[in-house]
């Protein structure tokens, strides 16, 4: 055996080792992790080495073969790509020729980068009508709009040959819009034909009655509802899902149904018949079980389990429903240091300099190794704020796009960036819309923009002028991508009044009295990192920008920021009484000692908060060790 080209899982019990029960990739010749058994290491490049006094056997490509070593009983070797070799050893076949259908339509560099973390090395993008005869297998990623989608499959010349080509039974696999798209139409865009291939129509979310907020944006189960060799039934895996629009299950489309998912109603969360799989929540952002249903349809022959397989799995008819989880986010303030390296920095109510008498920026670590360690604690979600410098010229802010296309490489959820979303001049004299600025980040590895003053100012415009141009940055970028890609960011502070009729700002009555004992206060919102104040409310802002388009909002509290003093749930009380964007994200810098009052942080989502943007590593780890790992639970 001089060769072992094998992508696989390794699970060992030895006798005479501390190593039970652990699993290891082999990703190439004659690699092993330290988790495998030492007895088992190899001590030359060689696969004999590898694996000696093993008894051998060649398989046909993706099965399982059980070997026996001398010193490590049952153990079960799962050969994910094999081949015969000439000396009889296990060999891998070519990988498959596999396609991604990227009609530019949002983040597909994490779909890439989670293909790649799958074990695909041969990867290859669509570029003409001839590449679909070429594939042996096509994954179709989509972010944003049903309309935008089926154009631009249309202007490039492809949505013919994708239809010819599900149909052909030729493996395939769509995500979120990806699946969409094969049903015959979709309420978001009236008298646009779908590819037709499964029945039923798409139709927005019917939950405004139940109190829920559109789009669904989160962490969410799975009820398996037919057998698969890629979702199994069982799991209690959670994935992240973004979306306004469902498929409904209906007895025609009941023989496509893989998964059905609940979110004040039931809908298709997956699809699989024969070789077409499609899939409502994203893989890609959704951690390691998002790549392991990507290395399943990659590197396996059929998605049908065999008989055997089948009846060793068990599908509850009646299974209870999922929920939707509340999430965890880790918010990371991104700016150049004194001596330009960029660092992730914390502020005390805004203020990022030491107390010292440098006054250096505080520095907290660098952006991309912090992200990827929020992500392997367990944190659903990663936000990047630039909150200063390179603002002047978005599109050739390289620090702030590289650590997106690194971070893309690492972190497996979803990434949102803010700071500088808006138009301008570029120094060339071009001019740059919002739009070009939001696809830049996109292409780049962000799942969503944050908005910040821009979003205030747009805001008063509208509310002065009653009028939807099309044209503004949150519509723009909306229009294209969709509401679950457009983010508020708000830092809104508090106003005290004697009674709600000093004011013709929403007031609500306040637990936390003002500096002479007003009972009453309103939130006011700032521009320009809270250094200048606008004759706006939260209240207010948070229904213009819905209406405009933006489907998430986070609030910044000014008062509470730096004071580790808690959370300021006023904001969250009144947002819920506002509008039905996705309910706010409370940002808030503590330390690990303040957790120690929990319900400090679990009041905030009683108030309805469904995801907490914390400031610092210490605030994600001790968050995380209360709760599961992705999609945390209630205590």
């Amino acid at each position: 055996m001089d060769d072992l080209y094998c992508r696989c899982e390794l699970a060992a019990w030895c006798p005479e080792s501390s190593f039970n029960s652990r699993r290891s990739r082999l990703i190439s010749r004659s690699h092993v992790c330290d988790s495998v058994c030492p007895k088992l290491k190899p001590t030359r490049n060689s696969a004999s080495a590898l694996l000696p006094q093993w008894t051998t056997v060649t398989l046909p490509t993706h099965c399982t073969a059980t070997a026996h070593h001398p010193h490590c009983d049952s153990t079960h070797h799962r050969v994910m790509s094999t081949g015969p070799a000439d000396d009889g050893a296990v060999t891998a076949a070519a990988q498959p020729a596999l396609y991604l259908l990227d009609y530019g339509g949002g983040n597909v560099r994490s779909v890439i980068n989670a293909i790649k973390a799958a074990g695909c090395t041969s990867l290859k993008l669509i570029e003409s009508v001839d590449d679909f005869a070429k594939a042996d297998k096509i994954i179709f990623p989509g972010v944003g709009a049903f309309g935008f989608c089926i154009s631009r499959l249309t202007e490039l010349g492809f949505l013919e040959p994708l239809r010819e080509y599900v149909l052909s039974g030729k493996p395939f696999f769509g995500v979120c819009i990806g699946m969409q798209c094969l049903f015959e139409g979709s309420e978001e865009a009236p008298g646009m034909a779908g590819l037709g291939i499964v029945p039923g129509m798409v139709r927005r979310f019917q939950v405004r009655d139940k109190g829920l907020a559109v789009p669904e944006m989160g962490w969410n189960g799975i009820n398996v509802r037919k057998h698969s060799s890629i979702v199994q039934p069982g799991t209690s895996q959670r994935y992240y899902f973004v979306h306004s629009f469902i498929a409904p299950p209906t007895p025609e489309n009941s023989d496509w149904i893989l998964t059905t998912t609940n979110y004040g109603e039931e809908f298709i969360s997956s699809i699989q018949k024969g070789n077409v799989l499609a899939t409502q929540f994203h893989p890609e952002k959704s951690g390691e079980a998002g790549i392991d249903v990507y290395r399943r349809f990659i590197f396996s022959d059929t998605m049908t389990p065999s008989a055997e397989e089948c009846a060793a799995m068990t599908i509850d008819p009646n299974p209870a429903p999922t929920a939707l989880a509340p999430r965890v986010i880790a918010c990371l303030d991104v700016r150049s240091n004194d001596d330009g390296d960029l660092v992730v920095t914390k502020g005390d109510q805004y203020d990022v300099r030491e107390k010292t008498d440098g006054r250096g920026v505080r520095n907290l670590g660098k952006p991309v190794i912090l992200a990827e360690q929020y992500y392997k604690d367990g944190a659903d979600e990663i936000t990047f704020l630039n909150i200063t410098s390179f603002r002047n010229s978005p599109l050739k802010d390289q620090p702030m796009l590289d650590v997106l296309r690194a971070a893309s490489e690492r972190v497996f959820v979803p990434l949102t960036i803010g700071g500088g979303i808006r138009s301008f001049e570029d120094s060339d004299g071009v001019h740059r819309s919002a739009l070009d600025v939001a696809s830049a980040y996109f292409r780049s590895g962000a799942d969503k923009v944050s908005i910040g003053s821009d979003a205030v100012l747009i805001a008063e415009e509208y509310i002065k002028t009653g009028v939807k141009t099309g044209t503004s940055t949150i519509e723009a970028i909306s229009e294209a991508y969709g509401a679950q890609a457009v983010v508020i960011s708000v830092d809104p502070r508090r106003v005290y009044v004697t009674s709600p009729d000093d004011t013709k700002h929403h007031t609500f009555k306040t637990s936390i009295p003002g500096p002479n004992g007003e009972v009453y206060c309103w939130y006011q919102c700032t521009i320009k990192g809270g250094r200048e104040t606008r004759d706006l409310g939260a209240y207010e802002l948070a229904r213009a920008c819905e209406a405009l388009g933006a489907g998430e909002i986070l609030l910044n509290s000014i008062d509470k920021d730096g004071t580790n003093s808690g959370f300021d749930l006023g904001t969250e009380t009144t947002h819920m009484h506002t509008c039905s964007l996705s309910p706010p994200s409370h940002t808030v810098s503590h330390r690990r000692h303040h957790f120690a009052c929990v319900p400090g942080w679990w009041s905030s989502w009683r108030c309805g908060v469904d995801r907490l943007s914390l400031m610092s590593a210490l605030d994600v780890v001790q968050i995380l060790s209360r709760t599961s790992s992705r999609g945390c639970q209630f205590p």
